[in-house]
């Protein structure tokens, strides 16, 4: 199956920068089983945008469930590694839908990214305390999220974080970058700027 996928933005990324941007996604919230896969999903259960639209759709949705399973095999590294041949991204988006739910799922991440020093990954996470206790590699770069329910450990002026805005305006009036249309303004290598805004959809 495809692990790393396009959703509409990442390929309007793509297009625009002229660069292969691809996601991996895993259930938002919680998994069929009820196993949380989003642990620390705060107020952002309310808005996420991974709980609608074509992410809830009925040939979608078993597909994040078969990509948690793998998530969760020792062979899952190797997986991933043979995916990224094939697809050969740029930049990898982990977690279009889902979060770091374990540290043990987090280390097969960090030990992907070590094997494919080449390639940068990146991630919107709520897991801000497992975060900060982690080591992670010069080619992962990770972005708080300030909806969860460790939103209270993010330092604005030193976490590169977002926030959610209602309209363009008030983004920018807040001195925060758009990153509402290209993704990977949210990253450290194309923005130096730690506070990243999302307009709702």
């Amino acid at each position: 199956m495809n692990l790393l996928t396009q959703n509409s933005k990442l390929k309007r990324t793509s297009k625009e920068l002229g660069i292969r941007v691809f996601n991996f996604g895993i259930p938002a919230y919680k998994s069929a089983s009820g196993k949380l896969t989003c642990p620390m999903a705060d107020a952002c259960v309310k808005f996420c945008y991974a709980k609608k639209g074509a992410y809830i759709w009925s040939n979608v949705k078993p597909a994040f469930e078969r990509r948690y399973q793998l998530t969760k095999l020792e062979s899952f590294v190797e997986l991933m590694g043979d995916e990224i041949k094939r697809k050969k991204p740029d930049y990898v988006r982990v977690h279009d839908s889902g979060d770091y739910y374990s540290r043990k799922y987090l280390a097969k991440w960090i030990q992907i990214a070590i094997h494919h020093p080449h390639i940068k990954f990146y991630s919107y996470t709520n897991m801000i305390e497992m975060m900060q206790t982690t080591e992670l590699p010069d080619n992962f770069d990770i972005i708080f999220s300030d909806s969860g329910k460790q939103k209270h450990l993010i330092n604005e002026r030193q976490h590169r974080h977002t926030k959610i805005f209602s309209s363009h305006s008030d983004l920018v009036s807040a001195d925060y970058v758009d990153a509402s249309s290209i993704d990977l303004m949210a990253t450290k290598w194309f923005s130096k700027n730690n506070k990243i805004g999302l307009i709702y959809h």
